[in-house]
């Protein structure tokens, strides 16, 4: 499976265990390093948003008035990914949300999740910070929009994988399936270029043919 649906959520706070909602969620569909479809939608879900928050993302409560329903959204949101393995930047946020409000719209969460923080700091441990602008920044990515709206982040986190990607293609000769990003990601920062090196020599030489020509 060579597609992955890159995903962001904007939120009142930190946790849905503390109350937290999404406001918004974006998702971007990334195949062979190019976007290839888009979903993007603010969502009601009843609660108010801290002025904090409206500073931060520029989501008013009455923007939120207007948006439809979030399990409208969430139901509409899941048939878009179908059964795609995801990525988000500091996956381990968006991920409890995409759990947490799809819960409560009654629907199941199944995928697995990449995390492109965790990604970036095995294939690119000297990059000065982790965070998502700045780390584009650093790589000479183009900014996608403001900060902090879903799909502004969606496609910068989808052009920081798409970057991965070339990198491990072209470095290791390896294409970044969801199950290599997955195992990468929990190889320890130390033992990173040790295990690409196996991956290399394990891989079908079809499969380091398909890399090289995908990197040219």
């Amino acid at each position: 499976m060579t597609r992955l649906a890159v995903i962001d959520f904007e939120t009142t706070g930190i946790s849905p265990e503390q109350g937290a909602r999404a406001t918004e969620v974006a998702i971007v569909l990334l195949e062979h390093g190019r976007v290839v479809d888009r979903f993007q939608s603010l969502m009601n879900a009843g609660v108010r948003i801290p002025s904090f928050i409206t500073q931060l993302t520029g989501i008013s409560n009455a923007m939120i008035a207007e948006a439809p329903p979030a399990a409208q959204v969430m139901a509409e949101a899941s048939r878009f990914v179908g059964s795609l393995p995801m990525v988000a930047h500091n996956a381990a946020f968006d991920r409890k949300f995409w759990v947490a409000e799809l819960a409560l719209a009654g629907l199941d969460a199944p995928q697995a999740y990449a995390c492109t923080v965790l990604l970036s700091r095995r294939l690119f441990p000297h990059a000065p910070s982790h965070k998502l602008g700045l780390l584009i920044d650093h790589l000479g990515l183009p900014r996608a929009g403001r900060a902090h709206r879903a799909l502004a982040d969606a496609e910068m986190a989808a052009s920081l994988l798409a970057r991965m990607q070339d990198e491990l293609r072209r470095q290791w000769q390896l294409e970044a399936s969801p199950a290599l990003l997955m195992a990468l990601q929990r190889c320890s920062k130390a033992a990173v270029p040790g295990w690409l090196r196996q991956q290399q020599a394990c891989a079908p030489v079809q499969t380091r043919q398909a890399a090289v020509l995908g990197a040219v």
